[in-house]
């Protein structure tokens, strides 16, 4: 079974990814983030289609507790947080967490040799 990327966030986030292919979406405009994205991210968490939902880094900061929760924890589908700069890192770890091993690994090692 092939899952699906998923885009949740304000129709100007979403759009480059829907012309890009995505077809699973949630859009929530800015000035609805604080009483519909809890509800637009739990919709994806609970869709067994999904694999990957992407949202934009500060989105993450209108979430209540426990979807943000949910949301950092989740191995499938996996979060991905982009646009928040140098210090948002984290996705080697979350697909590490997501498909029991570390990617990377073998690319640090060889080019330490």
């Amino acid at each position: 079974m092939s899952q699906e990327i998923a885009v949740v966030g304000s129709p100007e986030f979403t759009t480059g990814f829907r012309l890009a292919g995505v077809r699973k979406f949630e859009n929530v405009p800015d000035d609805q983030k604080e009483t519909e994205l809890d509800d637009a991210v739990t919709r994806v968490l609970d869709d067994d289609n999904v694999g990957i939902v992407v949202m934009h880094d500060e989105d993450l900061d209108y979430l209540s507790r426990q979807v943000r929760q949910e949301v950092e924890t989740s191995v499938e589908p996996t979060m991905v947080s982009i646009g928040g700069g140098a210090g948002s890192g984290g996705l080697r770890d979350k697909i590490k967490r997501a498909i029991g091993i570390d990617l990377m690994e073998e690319d640090e090692q060889g080019d330490n040799e």
